[in-house]
């Protein structure tokens, strides 16, 4: 692939001696992020950029914002509709990223989250009292989207609500790691709740990365962190225990299998890939969510450096990601 996979909790940290680097937290799409940068000067513009990349998407690709772009877009579905320059990017990512699963990570999803109560940002969903179950419902389907590149413009399948929130924090991850080392000439690490995005000079010999354990309480046996050093491109954590709620009295989480729109059912606790950016990270951890028992071959056919946590707390690598010490 260069194409794509998610990570919505914070599941990995950078780590490396204070002299090195400078270090800043935020709050964004729901999760907690980290940037940090290798000079004390960058500070102040690489968070400005940050910002203002960070506001951009989310103004943009939201789809719990009544004033996002996306959310008029999913209001007009059926109709051929005009679309900004950043949405178009933005809904051209997780085409791709569909394309390059195999349909394992669809961003025609959202009905299904509906469905399943993710209606509203995760903080309100986990609130809330356990509601009935609905009938899952599977996803519109990506290849039914019609982009419109040149145009500017998109249709989008009549009663089909278009979900971006995996890659669309991921596509905010790379974007703004660009525009930071660009405008500030600072080598920096942006890590929005685990997707990573690396751009600009390293410090030392790279960025050493702490791989987070799967949450604790999870019901999952915890294993070690390893530490990993990576000097560009991606990475980025998916894990169906990061994101878990109640419908109908049962636990369901945020990773969809597009094929039933149901929460996916895997042998998987966590998965943690490397690509060449954070997007395609982001789209090959996510679909190897889905893909269960057949992702480690898949991930190895793509050469993709990867690292799988199961439900009992083996793990598995892939590529050239480090044995486990």
């Amino acid at each position: 692939m260069t194409a794509p996979a998610e990570s919505d909790r914070a599941a990995i940290t950078a780590g490396w001696p204070e002299h090195a680097i400078v270090r800043t937290s935020f709050a964004a799409f729901g999760t907690v992020g980290t940037l940090l940068v290798t000079r004390q000067a960058a500070v102040r513009e690489a968070r400005e950029i940050l910002d203002r990349e960070l506001r951009a998407i989310d103004l943009t690709c939201s789809r719990f914002r009544s004033d996002s772009e996306l959310t008029r877009l999913n209001s007009a579905s059926g109709t051929r509709q005009p679309v900004s320059r950043l949405l178009a990017e933005a809904l051209d990512v997780a085409l791709r990223a569909a394309a390059a699963t195999g349909g394992a990570v669809d961003p025609t999803c959202g009905q299904s989250l509906v469905q399943l109560g993710y209606d509203a940002d995760f903080a309100e969903v986990v609130r809330r009292a356990p509601g009935d179950a609905a009938p899952a419902r599977p996803a519109g389907g990506w290849a039914r989207v019609e982009l419109d590149h040149e145009g500017l413009t998109v249709k989008v399948p009549d009663g089909v609500l278009i979900d971006l929130g995996a890659t669309a924090k991921a596509l905010a991850a790379d974007r703004a790691a660009l525009a930071i080392a660009a405008g500030a000439d600072t080598g920096v690490l942006v890590n929005i709740g685990g997707d990573i995005a690396i751009a600009g000079p390293p410090p030392g010999a790279g960025w050493r990365i702490e791989i987070d354990a799967v949450p604790a309480g999870a019901g999952v046996p915890v294993v070690a962190r390893p530490v990993i050093t990576i000097h560009d491109g991606g990475l980025a954590t998916s894990s169906p225990v990061s994101r878990v709620w109640l419908r109908g009295h049962h636990p369901v989480h945020h990773i969809v299998d597009p094929r039933t729109g149901a929460s996916a059912d895997s042998c998987w606790s966590a998965v943690s890939v490397a690509a060449a950016s954070c997007v395609d990270a982001n789209a090959a951890s996510t679909a190897a969510i889905v893909m269960s028992a057949a992702a480690p071959a898949w991930l190895t056919s793509l050469g993709l450096p990867a690292r799988l946590v199961s439900t009992t707390g083996a793990v598995v690598t892939t590529g050239e990601w480090p044995d486990e010490p």
